[in-house]
């Protein structure tokens, strides 16, 4: 905090009242403290982040895993259900033919 007693040496030199430079210096500490992100405080969000981004991910991935599950449950419904209709329609196919013909 060598900043703030250059503030304070600054508004000394320049006539404000001792009393007042420190009042101002304190302000500013006090305001810096509480306001102002300390690196601390940013290496705790940058962890934060990282650890609600890694969430993010793996739920992504959960959900993609999920998503191609039930593509495959719908490929495979769509084969079964295409190979009944075309069994069928060769069925009355040649059940048709067999009527027609004799």
């Amino acid at each position: 905090m060598d900043f703030l007693y250059s503030l304070y040496d600054a508004l000394v030199s320049i006539n404000v009242p001792s009393d007042k430079a420190r009042a101002v210096v304190d302000a500013m500490e006090r305001d810096m403290g509480t306001i102002l992100a300390t690196k601390q405080d940013l290496e705790i969000l940058t962890l934060a982040v990282k650890q609600d981004v890694a969430i993010l991910r793996g739920d992504m991935e959960n959900r993609f895993a999920l998503q191609d599950q039930k593509f495959d449950t719908l490929e495979l419904r769509l084969i079964v259900k295409l190979g009944s209709m075309m069994v069928v329609g060769f069925g009355l196919t040649i059940a048709a033919l067999r009527l027609w013909s004799g």
